[in-house]
């Protein structure tokens, strides 16, 4: 069946492994899920051309700019003690603002059951344990995630998925693409691997953990905090292709942080 191969495609995933040292590399060779449009990768990169010479099928527009956002929740605590969590991965205009909400007739609900019924367990089982809501409402946060986030992607519009693609295919894309992409961004391994773990009382400087993240992956993401506690990451993409099957080309954020610039608290999870 259709969703069995388009699902069999996406564990085919090439991610180059590094050393404890090394930056990060994200596979600019060959898409992360193989090959499932005839976009391909060899096009301009999303916010680098004129987007009415462009197939939006193969062209991000007009949400070139991807922030893959990741939470650290301590009150209550949310997740593994070792890990961030997935909030979501936004496509923002080139300019730094963005849109939501952008097809109400696709806004699928269940999603743990759209995943179950197109054969995507496995994500799902990902998510219920890394993507999950702070007031225990996982199905509502994702419902959320896909319809003010998902649906304003020009590369999951249904006329750019395979022939006879079952409905809610292009969520189910989405999801699996999110959870891939996150798996490739440590976060907490990345601050550990520069000595930085979670403590009741030790502070950090902004520039300390914003090049502490530099030195381990090779690239500047932008972290927020309320008050002086760590709250969120964004790690920065532009993309060349269709979000479906193309590659994510990650840049240096392009927004400043916004936490004070001395006393931040890195607090650990409560469990």
């Amino acid at each position: 069946m259709l969703q069995v191969a388009l699902l069999a495609a996406l564990t085919n995933v090439a991610i180059a492994v590094v050393s404890a040292q090394d930056p990060v590399v994200f596979n600019t060779s060959s898409p992360l899920f193989g090959s499932l449009t005839n976009c391909g990768t060899s096009g301009p990169l999303s916010c680098a051309e004129d987007p009415s010479q462009e197939d939006l099928c193969c062209y991000e527009y007009p949400g070139g700019l991807l922030l893959q956002t990741q939470f650290w929740d301590t009150r209550p605590s949310v997740g593994p003690d070792d890990s961030w969590t997935i909030h979501g991965l936004w496509p923002d205009f080139c300019n730094g603002k963005h849109t939501e909400n952008c097809d109400n007739s696709r806004d699928y609900t269940n999603i743990g059951g759209l995943m179950q019924d197109q054969g995507a367990d496995d994500t799902l089982s990902f998510m219920k344990k890394y993507w999950i809501d702070n007031q225990g409402r996982d199905e509502h946060f994702w419902e959320h995630e896909w319809s003010s986030h998902g649906t304003c992607y020009s590369t999951l519009k249904p006329n750019c998925l395979p022939p006879g693609s079952p409905r809610g295919t292009e969520a189910v894309l989405f999801f699996q693409r999110v959870v891939e992409l996150f798996k490739q961004l440590p976060t907490y391994n990345w601050l550990a691997q520069q000595g930085i773990t979670p403590s009741e009382t030790r502070t950090h400087t902004l520039s300390e953990l914003l090049n502490a993240l530099k030195e381990a992956s090779g690239y500047t993401p932008a972290i927020q905090c309320s008050g002086k506690a760590i709250q969120e990451i964004s790690w920065y993409f532009y993309i060349r292709g269709s979000l479906i099957d193309g590659e994510f080309v990650p840049i240096d954020s392009p927004i400043e942080s916004k936490c004070a610039s001395s006393g931040l608290r890195y607090y650990p999870k409560s469990g």
